[in-house]
């Protein structure tokens, strides 16, 4: 018993000394793309990644991403068809989107859950700065969009 008590301390102090690695999230790029089940052409195709979708790339290996898309579910996808704009999900069903970082500042508009959102400036003291496609520019709440 001791020596298992030991054998874990010595991995959770270990696991503490690796180092962190930032998030990094991706969009799909300009055309809707397969995921897969495996990184390769020959996997299972889980379905159709529509065009902007936000993705949290988890591993690259050679040409193939495995990312989490917003319900949590895992797949793989060639880094080719990701693009670097930051691309957000409402996650809520009614987000509102203020003019300024500040949940006094006047509505500029509200957008439904699952409505795509592209960042406009990094998030900062709990809001981010998002365009809607129409062009509208507002302030939502970091906890509303998923994304970041």
């Amino acid at each position: 018993m001791r020596t298992l008590i030991i054998s874990v301390f010595s991995l959770l102090t270990l696991a503490g000394s690796l180092p962190a690695h930032a998030l990094e999230y991706r969009s799909v790029g300009p055309n809707p793309v397969i995921m897969y089940d495996a990184p390769s052409l020959k996997g299972a195709k889980l379905y159709v990644a529509p065009r902007g979708m936000p993705v949290e790339v988890v591993f690259t290996s050679g040409a193939w991403s495995k990312v989490r898309d917003v319900s949590g579910e895992m797949s793989w996808v060639e880094t080719k068809d990701l693009i670097t704009r930051r691309n957000l999900i409402v996650k809520v069903a009614n987000a509102k989107i203020r003019a300024s970082a500040d949940e006094a500042a006047p509505l500029v508009f509200s957008a439904d859950k699952h409505v795509l959102l592209e960042m406009a400036e990094p998030a900062s003291a709990g809001w981010v700065k998002v365009k809607h496609k129409d062009g509208q520019i507002g302030y939502v709440r970091i906890s509303e969009v998923w994304g970041l």
